[in-house]
């Protein structure tokens, strides 16, 4: 009985740190979404305005930076639930 109840903490344990390192992702992954549309906005303004074409290449570093962050919020989600799941 003792054996069950301390494995059951565990699984729960797990359940819980999983949960909160993608939770985690997800907040990391809203703020890059954030801080790269509030670049991109301005740099288009710029662009529009000036013609420059630098601001080009600032949109451009902004999106791959949300492009990276899904991946990896992916990547890490598909690794939380593979931990989950041995724990299952």
């Amino acid at each position: 009985m003792a054996n069950e109840t301390t494995t059951s903490k565990a699984k729960q344990s797990v359940a819980q740190s999983t949960a909160i390192a993608v939770q985690d992702a997800a907040d990391n992954l809203r703020n890059l979404n954030t801080i790269s549309t509030t670049a991109i906005g301005v740099a288009l303004s710029e662009l529009l305005a000036t013609g420059d074409p630098k601001y080009a290449q600032v949109i451009e570093q902004a999106q791959k930076i949300m492009e990276k962050g899904t991946a990896n919020f992916a990547e890490l989600g598909a690794k939380a639930a593979e931990v989950a799941k041995k724990f299952e």
